[in-house]
């Protein structure tokens, strides 16, 4: 049976690879200076994960109803999110190819962090599961026919856009705000060490290097023998506790809706 979105997007380990995306998101300068006039990373330096985990669950999981209502709510908060004229870098949420690195960024590193932990796919499957990711960017505008066609021409796009990636100030402290959170639960804090060793060993070594965030022969030998052990315990884990985050947000924003 080929291996689908549905499959995959339910798996707790793949929120090992969301800060890594967030980064790269907040390193594609209109992206990232929407995030920045647009976003409290201060206040609540979570909260844009938390949203894009409801927003990848309902698409992924949601009735039809669930997932007009989960676009709904997206398409209205970013509403607000645009440049003034003449402003650069010109940032909207709603510029189809804004929209498509967003939705590259999460099929990159939930694929990345899926391979790492329970090998590469077949080659049919992973084409196929890289046709349906094109869902997370369509269901908010971006045409079909701006996702590449395939994972050559993804990966063709990959390098093109990595190579205009900018880490500036306001980048930087986007990355600090979410890797070391103030404002959070004492479990999430106890949890960052572990998550700043992830993100950081998830993104390309210039990348680390711009965002400041420390590297060394000794946190690479951490990285790989956590991913090792990733690897080892964490398809062997019950289901129940491995799909727990995809119930949970689900379930908060169902219950949410009917509140409304």
């Amino acid at each position: 049976m080929a291996l689908r979105l549905k499959d995959i997007s339910n798996e707790a380990i793949l929120l090992a690879g969301g800060a890594r995306a967030i980064l790269l998101q907040v390193a594609m300068p209109a992206v990232g200076q929407g995030v920045a006039e647009h976003s409290d990373f201060t206040a609540d330096p979570l909260r844009r994960l938390r949203n894009t985990l409801t927003y990848l669950y309902v698409i992924v999981y949601g009735t039809v109803e669930e997932v007009a209502r989960i676009t709904h709510y997206v398409n209205r908060a970013h509403g607000p999110v645009h440049s003034a004229d003449g402003a650069s870098p010109a940032y909207d949420a709603f510029d189809p190819r804004q929209q498509l690195w967003v939705a590259a960024t999460l099929y990159d590193s939930a694929t990345k962090v899926h391979t790492a932990v329970f090998g590469a796919p077949a080659p049919d499957d992973a084409e196929s599961l890289y046709r349906e990711y094109a869902v997370l960017g369509t269901a908010l505008q971006m045409p079909s026919g701006l996702w590449p066609s395939d994972r050559a021409a993804f990966a063709d796009y990959w390098r093109r856009s990595c190579s205009e990636l900018q880490v500036d100030d306001a980048s930087r402290a986007v990355a600090h705000d979410l890797l070391h959170p103030v404002h959070a639960p004492p479990w999430v804090r106890a949890a960052m060490p572990l998550a700043r060793l992830l993100t950081a060993g998830l993104l390309d070594a210039d990348l680390r290097e711009a965002f400041g965030l420390p590297w060394n022969a000794g946190r690479q030998r951490r990285f790989d023998r956590t991913v090792r052990v990733l690897a080892e315990v964490y398809p062997r884990l019950p289901r129940a506790l491995r799909h727990w985050p995809a119930r949970h947000y689900l379930g908060r924003f169902r219950s949410a809706a009917g509140h409304r």
